[in-house]
């Protein structure tokens, strides 16, 4: 088998230690697979062969040795392709993807592989092997496994097609986010803050033009659709926003055509529907549901639609007051759908006198992260410091974890918006903690933590939102599960093998302590004076938290019911559009315009893993209002969180990772199943 110290010039080719990031090119790629491939294909045939043990270990020592480089080297590809995309990483990513998606479509449907697995006697096994072997069963009937002839084939076809739309999709969704801009006047920018004038301001600079240079990235448009006094421009940059990657966008309608993702959704739409018929299901929903805590559709759905009623009465509420005081207070008395963030800015300062830039100056973010580490360090008796990796950008951190002295995770963190960075906020794993079948020895987990906040200004450190501080608590959750795991077997350790909608969990519960002062005061210096948020203030946010609640849920719950419905109604989810129409009749209290194209630009479900399985977000939400709980009873006189506690959630549910069903981990941890209670508490939706 080829070794990767006989290729030491190709660092992707290199496992000694954390990727090559700085030394990695495009024009390795193709090289570096043709070794990973062909050892892959090598280590397959040998645990295939006849006289090849029906042996768990024997099996992992070759083959998921073999794998996991693979699955490194191409994470590492993957995430360059996410972080910092150029022209020829994405022409030579485009290139290798077929490839690497042949290979694992096969891997999985491998009958001779499965027939192996079928074979190993289970009773020899460990609990957490166990449960890998039968997470492995399943998902080798979710990959086509027992599929035969042109079925089988056709099952290989749609899983290198869909990489293929996918991926254009998500390209579409960057390029139309990256290439728009507009150049405006100080003066058209009356009310907005003065950090994002200066940003929009050096940017005009830099291309030589006087004004300032907007874009549709968030640190930009989010403020400017919140704060802008000009409902023109407010409308102008709605505009760009809702109809990106869409037969509405301005570039598309001016013959770049192939940017438009009308028929990507189209596509992929059919293609899940026709992989699930050939196994054996009515629609993808149930293909997705195969491998998570709700049992079916209908279940996802009547939780949706028992979640939107009790909502609805509240959302009610807030567009009511919002259209009241746009009309006495704004002379607005028709909004329209780029108003509503200004006007529901403009009411939260007037009735909680606060508003978002009020606070913004108090979270510099070094000393955000700073707070951050100090609640993670003492909650889950762990330390936190700095430790050096390569990187691919001079922005990007790196952390190592430890309890004593002993190393338990590493983390990279890569925290600003930039050009060739796709939007959003997500944490990846480069590699999971493994007990190594083939050296013997304890690999530990590495996380990538990913956000887009604002560049600082000047000299000044970057200054974040409260929304941002909550961003960066929740990547930060979803890591903790990654790395603080204490389980050996690589396909159930951290994240892996846990069930999509309850992988949430650790994410959104971390959410929950940027909002108890004993923790927030900690991670809070104005960032000219050093004083720390007055009491004062954060009352005033806590007061305000739940603003809008009502209309937020529905708006959630929008999404998750339109991906079901997509899912679940077959052909007649090709109109796509009449879809989410529908569904905004159902459930929405505030229409968005005709010609807005929130679709074109899901990539939560068209490019992210999150197909049928968005409502995970409300469903995990309810895990964690409830685990959060938790310590909500057994929280100090003095506010501060119980150690107690802390350590009772990282044994139960963070360390045990997914070698167990997402139930068992939580009735663990709380004593009994969760409910919606503490949920609807939590986001100020309870009579009482």
């Amino acid at each position: 088998m080829t070794s990767h110290t006989a290729h030491p010039a190709n660092p992707l080719l290199d496992f000694s230690d954390h990727p090559l990031f700085d030394a990695i090119n495009p024009e390795q790629i193709a090289s570096a697979l043709d070794h990973l491939l062909a050892d892959a294909d090598a280590a397959l045939e040998k645990v295939t062969a006849t006289n090849f043990p029906s042996d768990w270990r024997a099996i992992a020592a070759v083959l998921d040795v073999a794998t996991e480089r693979l699955s490194r080297a191409w994470g590492a590809v993957s995430h360059l392709h996410s972080v910092a995309d150029t022209p020829e990483l994405r022409a030579a990513y485009t290139e290798a993807l077929p490839r690497v998606t042949e290979f694992y479509t096969r891997l999985g449907a491998d009958e001779r592989l499965y027939a192996k697995y079928k074979a190993i006697p289970v009773a020899s096994l460990n609990a957490e092997q166990k449960h890998a072997h039968t997470l492995a069963m399943r998902n080798f009937v979710l990959s086509g496994a027992e599929l035969v002839g042109a079925a089988k084939e056709r099952f290989a076809a749609i899983q290198e097609r869909q990489a293929e739309v996918s991926q254009k999709f998500s390209e579409n969704v960057l390029d139309a986010t990256d290439q728009w801009s507009a150049i405006v006047t100080t003066e058209e920018l009356a009310g907005v803050p003065d950090d994002v004038l200066q940003t929009t301001r050096a940017a005009a600079e830099k291309d030589g033009v006087a004004g300032h240079k907007l874009n549709l990235k968030m640190p930009c448009y989010l403020p400017i659709m919140q704060f802008a006094h000009s409902s023109a421009l407010r409308e102008k940059l709605y505009r760009a926003y809702a109809t990106r990657a869409s037969d509405q966008s301005e570039a598309v309608q001016a013959g770049k055509t192939e940017q438009d993702n009308t028929p990507w959704v189209k596509e992929i739409l059919a293609l899940r529907q026709e992989e699930a018929q050939l196994l054996g299901y009515a629609n993808y929903a149930e293909v997705s549901l195969a491998a998570k805590m709700a049992q079916s559709p209908a279940e996802v759905m009547a939780f949706l639609r028992d979640l939107a009623h009790r909502a609805r009465p509240y959302a009610e509420k807030d567009v009511a007051e919002m259209r009241a005081f746009a009309a006495e207070q704004l002379n607005l008395p028709a909004p329209q759908a780029w108003d509503w963030p200004y006007i529901g800015e403009k009411l939260k300062e007037a009735r909680y006198s606060f508003s978002e830039q009020e606070v913004k100056p108090y979270f510099p973010a070094p000393k955000v992260l700073a707070g951050l580490f100090k609640i993670v360090e003492t909650l889950f008796e762990v330390s936190i410091r700095r430790d050096s990796a390569p990187v691919w950008h001079p922005a990007v951190e790196f952390y190592r974890i430890e309890r004593g002295s002993q190393l338990v995770g590493q983390f990279y963190l890569d925290p600003g918006a930039r050009a060739g960075k796709r939007g959003g906020a997500w944490m990846d794993d480069v590699r999971a903690r493994w007990l190594r079948p083939d050296t013997h020895t304890l690999q530990t987990p590495v996380a990538h933590l990913v956000c887009n906040f604002a560049e600082g200004v000047g000299d000044k450190p970057p200054l974040l939102t409260h929304d941002d501080v909550i961003t960066l608590f929740h990547e930060c959750g979803h890591g903790l599960h990654h790395m603080l795991t204490q389980v050996d077997e690589r396909d159930v350790s951290g994240i892996s093998g846990v069930e999509w909608d309850a992988v949430e969990l650790p994410s959104q519960f971390m959410e929950n302590f940027c909002w108890e002062w004993s923790v927030l005061r900690h991670m809070t210096s104005h960032v000219d004076t050093g004083e720390p948020l007055p009491r004062a203030l954060f009352d005033k946010m806590l007061a305000a938290k739940n603003f809008q609640s009502g209309l937020q849920t529905l708006r959630q719950i929008e999404f998750s019911l339109v991906d079901m419905r997509l899912h679940t109604d077959g052909d007649k989810a090709q109109d796509f559009m009449q879809v989410l129409r529908d569904v905004r009749t159902e459930v929405a209290v505030l229409q968005s315009p005709a010609w807005a194209r929130s679709l074109h630009t899901f990539s939560h479900i068209f490019a992210g893993g999150y197909a049928a399985g968005y409502y995970s977000y409300k469903w995990a939400e309810v895990l964690s209002a409830d685990a959060y709980a938790a310590f909500e009873e057994t929280m100090g006189a003095d506010g501060e969180p119980s150690i107690d506690t802390g350590r009772r959630y990282r044994e139960t549910i963070l360390e045990v990772g997914g070698s167990r069903p997402a139930m068992e981990s939580f009735k663990a941890f709380r004593g009994r199943e969760p409910n919606l209670d503490a949920l609807l508490r939590h986001q100020g939706m309870t009579s009482g």
